[in-house]
């Protein structure tokens, strides 16, 4: 049976890990935990890209064989994944042997099929993107600063037949409504494939550049490196192997914008396409992070360590933010004070608060036994109707990958739990021995600590460490799946309620 299968682009072990690198993560990995917890099964995969002619450059400039430097830089790379709690089943790498050996048999293929081809090429290279260029390339008559230097070479190497496909994938693209998200990123790769292929080089002479997979028919050129990369998924998935029908096509590619078109919208396919193997079923292209408008970046200095963030305020708090900020597709600003107010407001003050103090109300009342919900009244009908409502919608939300909706919307009804305490002002009703109030009093707490189950549950995949935390305070285990345990109920009943916690402790 075909199971989920997931990926996103592997990471360029050409320096430490940023804040693009850490949102891709997350976002992939909560859209795993989703699918687990609606019980779908599921493979995630994420891994690093070890080849090419940086990752040489950065080890000569160190003094130090490029394998030890990838080495180093594959433990930055899966340090951060276990730091913001990232759920992957496997971690792949360019230069593992199960990797090479499908890349020689997909080149193998490719070449007995007449597919690749050898030729002579004249014209500009730019060694930052490790890509040729054409004149078309450039803006208002410059390079792009993406490019970084740019010089002009005479090589010779080998070609795939790109354009032999271009008609193909345009067609392909056209009549799929869901294999490029968000919709108008489809409409640039269309706007992209209107000027006619130029076919793929997908060599380098191994005597300019050895550090990179040698040609299987021709051991005096290596592969060129998004050819090798973009193989690592079918690499993952099991190629050659019993496996491979159970994850391939891959469900979802979660990758930047910014190697949409041509790597993965349009190398990809085809390649693909004339190996003979499904494509994937869909593309779903990230945005950047910005501050005051521009890309952050590496070579602008304009970038944040996520590991300082997460270490400062919690993994948890980092992967609500990047969640809740950025509309997936869409560029979002990065502040320390916008990253600040979410952490006061809707965690600190929001839920924070509200876990603080029910927890210490029901303490205080019930000697930490959660109390059962003896009544029915107008409070507690309109805060169930507010509940049907929020988890049909963020459930809809997470479908279509709007999460920064969905814990609007989740946050929201965390802020309903508030306004109800507000209305039924359970401290209030503690002051009084009359029977109606002590069964109020009852009913007050019992229904904010069912509602807080629920909205913890659905704030599981975004935030799985407090997630746990939460239900550890309700005497209840981590969600595995959300079936039944989104249905309001008497969950809580008699259960013995942990020690009220700090959850978003302030500087």
């Amino acid at each position: 049976m075909k199971k989920f299968y997931l990926t996103t682009a592997i990471d360029y072990a050409n320096g430490s890990p940023h804040l693009g690198h850490a949102y891709e993560k997350i976002l992939a990995d909560v859209i795993a935990r989703i699918k687990r917890l609606q019980g779908t099964e599921t493979r995630f995969v994420t891994g690093l890209d070890e080849h090419g002619q940086k990752v040489q450059q950065g080890a000569d400039a160190e003094g130090i064989e490029p394998q030890q430097r990838c080495d180093r830089i594959a433990e930055e790379f899966k340090e951060i994944l276990s730091t913001l709690k990232i759920s992957n089943d496997d971690y792949i790498r360019t230069t593992e042997a199960r990797h090479k050996k499908v890349v020689c048999e997909l080149l193998q293929k490719l070449y007995d099929a007449g597919d690749i081809y050898q030729d002579e090429y004249e014209g500009f290279y730019s060694t930052r993107a490790e890509q040729f260029l054409q004149e078309k390339d450039k803006v208002d008559g410059e390079w792009p600063e993406i490019f970084g230097e740019v010089t002009r070479i005479t090589e010779k190497n080998y070609f795939f037949k790109l354009s032999k496909y271009q008609g193909w994938l345009v067609e392909h693209i056209q009549g799929s409504t869901d294999f490029i998200k968000p919709d108008f990123r489809k409409s640039q790769v269309l706007e992209f494939l209107k000027e006619p292929l130029n076919d793929l080089c997908i060599s380098r002479p191994s005597d300019r550049l050895s550090w990179g997979i040698p040609l299987p028919f021709d051991s005096g050129f290596v592969t060129y490196v998004w050819f090798d990369a973009l193989v690592n998924y079918v690499t993952a998935a099991g190629f050659g192997t019993d496996e491979f029908s159970d994850y391939w096509p891959a469900d979802l590619h979660v990758i930047g914008k910014d190697i949409l078109a041509p790597p993965h919208a349009v190398y990809w396919p085809i390649m693909l396409q004339a190996c003979n193997l499904p494509i994937p079923k869909q593309i779903l292209a990230h945005g950047w992070w910005t501050t005051s408008g521009a890309k952050m970046s590496k070579s602008t200095g304009e970038t944040v360590s996520p590991l300082a963030l997460a270490d400062q305020y919690g993994a948890d708090a980092f992967r609500f933010f990047v969640m809740r900020e950025m509309t997936v597709g869409q560029d979002a600003e990065f502040s320390l004070e916008r990253f600040s107010s979410r952490y006061k407001g809707e965690l600190g003050n929001d839920l924070g608060n509200l876990v603080s103090r029910l927890l210490h109300m029901c303490h205080q009342y019930f000697d930490g036994i959660a109390p059962d919900q003896e009544l029915q009244e107008e409070w507690e009908e309109r805060l169930q109707e507010r509940w049907q409502e929020t988890s049909t919608k963020v459930l809809q939300l997470f479908e279509g990958f709007q999460f920064h909706q969905a814990l609007e919307e989740t946050i929201g009804f965390v802020r309903a739990i508030n306004k109800y305490a507000d209305d039924r002002a359970p401290w209030k009703l503690a002051k009084s021995d009359a029977p109606e109030d002590v069964q109020a009093l009852r009913t007050s707490l019992g229904t904010m600590l069912e509602a807080l189950r629920l909205a913890n549950d659905l704030l599981a995949p975004v935030m799985p460490g407090v997630h746990a935390r939460i239900c550890k305070c309700l005497g209840q285990n981590p969600v595995e799946k959300w079936e039944g345990r989104l249905d309001w109920g008497r969950h809580l009943t008699n259960v013995k309620l942990g020690e009220k916690i700090i959850l978003f402790p302030r500087d």
